[in-house]
């Protein structure tokens, strides 16, 4: 059978903020071959900063599904399964505004996506055919998020501790840790956990010698 004739594996990968998402996928596309994958992120998708939710204190809540444009995302899995490329959106995180240019995206054999809030809202959830969540202790992640935001994204301490007790654990609560019961995989350490996913890159691989 000719591959195209089967859809691609598709494959999401979410969990809480730094809890180490990025880690586990680039090691799944590192083991797995990325000329295989075709990889997008939900935090591309973020609204414009106008339509970004408040909280009552009116500061910008980049951590409910409200901040996110999911139809779109939706919309690009459903075109990367039925073997056509996308023009995936770029967002500028120290600017807090998506980029005028887009990426182009081909169709492969798997499609990989990760995010924050990947299983909260069902009509995305069902798209996705093996689930893994990420499951790094809070005190853990909070420590990478500062040093992250502080190093990468321009940000203050201050502001960091801010904005994560404002919204980040709050909507962790309310909306991310629950959809940990949608998760068919998780994962304890995330990144650090060289068993788990070295058992998820085989099951990948054994996936795709299978369609040749």
């Amino acid at each position: 059978m000719n591959q195209h004739e089967q859809a691609p594996i598709t494959i999401g990968v979410a969990g809480g903020t730094a809890s180490g998402k990025s880690t586990v996928s680039n090691n799944l596309l590192a083991q797995a071959g990325s000329q295989n994958i075709a990889y997008l992120a939900h935090d591309s998708y973020y609204q414009e900063k106008a339509d970004i939710p408040r909280t009552q204190e009116g500061l910008l809540n980049y951590d409910h599904p409200d901040s996110l444009e999911t139809s779109l995302l939706i919309e690009h899995i459903r075109q990367l399964q039925s073997w056509q490329p996308v023009e995936a959106p770029i967002y500028d995180f120290t600017t807090h505004q998506r980029q005028s240019g887009t990426i182009t995206v081909q169709p492969q054999p798997v499609i990989l996506i990760e995010g924050i809030l990947l299983f909260v809202e069902p009509e995305l959830r069902e798209l996705f055919d093996i689930r893994i969540f990420v499951d790094t202790p809070d005190d853990i992640r909070l420590l990478r998020r500062i040093r992250r935001d502080v190093a990468e994204r321009g940000r203050t301490f201050e502001s960091v501790i801010e904005q994560y007790l404002a919204t980040v654990r709050p909507m962790h609560l309310e909306f991310v840790e629950p959809s940990k019961r949608y998760a068919d995989v998780i994962i304890p350490e995330g990144g650090f956990n060289k068993v788990a996913i070295d058992m998820l890159a085989a099951r990948i691989r054994a996936m795709l010698e299978s369609r040749y």
